[in-house]
């Protein structure tokens, strides 16, 4: 028999089919087996002639040859679905072995262009006061500052060029880039007068 459907890959429906052929000739085979048992128990290999050499007179000699010859046929087409059952589960699980591969391998590779392509970060936050413009805009100690509105690693030279923005940005809202547990989160922060110290907190 051909494989199922030729080239393309093995589904598991494929597989629910071959399984349920295999169960159906295991119930014909067993459908034999039973009229072979109704036949005074003759089987699969009893005589079919009597002590004198004559055809058994007590036995449908004609349903007996015919279900001998189903057996043998039904238990070739049996192995057959074995053999076919046993490759088409192979395939899958090869199939789905390979998948699994190919994506530990993606996410790998993503996880490793996201690392790649994260930006440097030239502060840490350390501290935010509740309710200052800090605290308001969402920036969290331990976020790492990328940029700052015009201040980013390549610029950077000390604190006083945050101070310097934050000054020259009073009451304007200021783009800001931070990487919290590995990812850029964009943070709108706008410096203001509040009741503790300084424009942020």
């Amino acid at each position: 028999m051909a494989q199922p459907g030729g080239s393309r890959p093995v589904t598991v429906s494929d597989v629910q089919q071959l399984v349920k052929r295999k169960d159906e000739v295991e119930a014909q085979i067993n459908a034999c087996y039973q009229l072979l048992e109704d036949q005074k128990g003759v089987g699969t290999d009893g005589p079919l002639v009597d002590a004198e050499g004559f055809p058994r007179d007590d036995i449908d000699l004609y349903q007996v040859r015919t279900a001998r010859h189903n057996i043998i046929c039904l238990q070739n087409d049996h192995k057959a679905l074995m053999k076919q059952v046993e490759e088409a589960l192979h395939q899958l699980h090869a199939r789905e072995k390979e998948k699994h591969a190919k994506d530990e391998a993606e996410a790998l590779a993503e996880a490793m262009s996201q690392t790649q392509s994260l930006p440097q970060a030239f502060a840490k936050v350390n501290a935010v006061t509740p309710g200052s413009p800090a605290n308001i805009s969402g920036l969290q100690v331990d976020d790492e500052i990328v940029e700052f509105g015009s201040v980013n690693v390549n610029n950077f030279q000390n604190l006083q060029n945050i101070a310097t923005v934050v000054q020259h940005s009073e009451g304007r809202p200021l783009s800001v880039t931070v990487l919290r547990s590995g990812k850029k989160v964009h943070v709108g922060l706008t410096p203001k007068r509040w009741a503790g110290k300084g424009l942020l907190g």
